[in-house]
């Protein structure tokens, strides 16, 4: 598993929290990388820093490393293992899963150290 290669998006991202009533920005639509999860409680979003939204909560200066994939739903421990591994640099992340891949943001001023623990650990960083 440590052949895993991964790149890091263009840009920042921003993490956006919106009470469990609010409706999804339109604004939101416009970016090429975005997620949106509802539940019972909230309404979080992921998306690009420079598009503007008026949330309750917003942690902004993000990065984003994609694994590039995609991966077969029979793999086990991707996002454990570099969780791990960043968790070992004292980096935190924020994770997202989707159909094909796994995305890990973790705060943009660590992504130099990121990118060497990473390496360091195996994975493959693809510029």
């Amino acid at each position: 598993m440590q052949n895993l290669r991964l790149n890091v998006l263009k840009g920042q991202f921003s993490i956006h929290r919106f009470s469990e009533k609010s409706k999804v920005p339109s604004q939101v639509y416009q970016g090429a990388f975005f997620a949106i999860v509802k539940t019972d409680e909230e309404l979080s979003i992921v998306c690009s820093s420079s598009i503007q939204v008026q949330a309750e909560k917003t942690k902004s200066g993000w990065s984003c490393f994609k694994v590039l994939g995609p991966l077969d739903f029979s793999l086990t421990g991707i996002l454990a293992k570099i969780s791990t591994t960043l968790s070992e640099a004292k980096i935190s992340i924020f994770a997202i899963s989707t159909f094909d891949t796994d995305y890990i943001l973790i705060e943009a001023s660590k992504v130099s150290l990121a990118k060497k623990t990473l390496s360091a650990a195996g994975y493959q960083i693809e510029e």
